[in-house]
């Protein structure tokens, strides 16, 4: 910061200085001009007319109350006309510049300043023609003056400014030090306090505490997900092994050995698919995935979807139905949107039967899926007839490996949710848990462009985005 100012302060002062030094030079340019134009008409005047006439002429703009001063003086030195009593000794080399000479002020003799440029006339005789540049170069003292103690004030407060400016910057830059040494420790609570004057380095200390609130909850979320592997995959891992274990323990046919096999499979393909599901996750929340967008219809790309899942729903005595006004374009990854939905159909599909209470209701088994525009974006809902998710459950059930009291009996690995707010969170989304009286909505949504056209030619087949039933 100092070395700064000092870089300021100086190239103000060379600026300073050269506008004063230019400033002076044009005047005396000036001078010297007028003062030659005169120099050359009185020697044109000696020559034609004589130095009598030179004489009267220049007694005659002597007594011209006038800054212009004249010395007329024969071969000997004696002053035959003007108003200087003398010649100034400074002239006496035959060029022109300045001297000083006596003014009368009053009783008081006053010493200025002139410009003067002497002229050799014919019979030896000499001319001085001069002008008065005392205000002038007053005029230029005070304004150097006034550069000086400005120039002196502006580096005092220049530096003052720059070490307390420094010593600001350099505690807040030690405050954030000693923050981040406290991070790299290990203590992932820390955070740099920001002192609320709204500049560039209380941004930074937002943008910084907001990336470490975003590193903590990923930490916390890598912790929770260990836990919740070793915990919920101990169990088919342990079931795996046993099978097999009992396989080679007791005897029997090949028919029993194939049975065997084939539930073993079973359970190596749920652990594969758990393991891909948390993989995907995982990749959808460090930004690692492949976010290639595309504009397609999603309204027939939700009913491609929910015609492929109508027969594993009849087979689960649910009824799929379907609503949308028109057409709605959307830009998105097609193949992530569709996993989503499919996963919120699915889920709708297991746990989504109704209640002993709705068992007899002509609309028990009914599943709606609607897609709607808003405002600012659009919404896919997914809506049973289950027995839904308690208001204070609903925040939790969207979490990694977490499965409800109600679904521990039924086949699962407790992503589905997770992975459908992961996909939101991608498209800049969210997902939200609601009552559907009785059962489950879901609501996906994300912001879409209102103005988004839909190009000639697009596919919307669920079997382009990759889902099965």
């Amino acid at each position: 910061m100092a070395a700064y100012v000092a870089v300021f302060v100086t190239v103000a002062a060379v600026i300073a200085g050269l506008i004063i030094w230019q400033t002076n030079e044009l005047l005396i340019r000036q001078v010297i001009a007028t003062l030659s134009a005169e120099a050359e008409e009185l020697r044109d005047l000696v020559r034609h007319r004589g130095s009598a006439a030179a004489a009267e002429v220049i007694a005659e703009r002597s007594r011209l109350a006038q800054p212009n001063l004249y010395f007329l003086a024969d071969a000997q030195g004696r002053k035959l006309a003007g108003n200087l009593n003398r010649w100034p000794p400074e002239l006496n080399e035959g060029t022109g510049g300045l001297f000083r000479y006596a003014a009368s002020a009053g009783n008081e003799a006053a010493e200025r300043v002139a410009i003067g440029m002497p002229v050799a006339l014919a019979g030896g005789q000499r001319l001085l023609v001069a002008r008065d540049v005392e205000e002038q170069r007053q005029f230029i003292e005070r304004v150097r003056t006034l550069f000086l103690v400005s120039f002196g004030l502006l580096v005092l407060l220049g530096l003052a400014g720059g070490i307390f400016a420094s010593r600001l910057i350099l505690k807040r830059i030690a405050e954030i030090t000693a923050t981040s040494e406290s991070i790299m420790r290990g203590d992932l609570s820390r955070r740099i306090a920001s002192r609320g004057t709204g500049d560039e380095l209380d941004e930074l200390s937002r943008n910084l505490n907001a990336m470490l609130d975003r590193i903590e909850q990923l930490m916390a979320s890598l912790r929770e997900v260990s836990d919740n592997i070793a915990h919920d995959l101990k169990t088919p891992l342990n079931r795996l092994r046993n099978r097999a274990e009992a396989a080679l323990r007791e005897s029997r046919s090949a028919s029993d050995y194939r049975a065997g096999l084939e539930r073993t499979i079973e359970e190596a393909d749920e652990i594969i698919k758990t393991f891909n599901a948390l993989l995907l996750i995982a990749r959808l929340e460090a930004g690692a995935v492949d976010e290639s967008k595309e504009v397609f219809d999603l309204t027939e790309f939700i009913r491609d979807l929910v015609e492929l899942y109508e027969p594993h729903a009849e087979e689960n005595q649910r009824r799929l139905t379907f609503h949308a006004n028109g057409p709605i374009p959307v830009r998105a990854n097609r193949q992530l949107i569709g996993q989503a939905v499919a996963n919120l159909l699915d889920n709708a599909i297991k746990y989504g039967g109704p209640s002993q209470k709705e068992a007899n209701s002509t609309s028990a088994g009914d599943i709606e899926v609607a897609l709607r525009r808003t405002d600012t974006g659009v919404e896919v809902i997914v809506a049973d007839h289950g027995p839904g998710i308690p208001a204070l459950d609903r925040e939790r059930a969207l979490k990694r490996f977490v499965r409800l009291e109600a679904s521990r009996t039924r086949p699962g690995t407790g992503l589905g949710l997770s992975l459908v707010a992961a996909v939101a969170r991608l498209h800049e989304g969210q997902v939200r848990l609601e009552d559907n009286h009785p059962g489950l909505r879901v609501v996906l949504s994300w912001p879409v462009p209102r103005d988004l056209q839909l190009p000639d030619k697009i596919e919307t087949t669920a079997e382009r985005a990759g889902i099965t039933s």
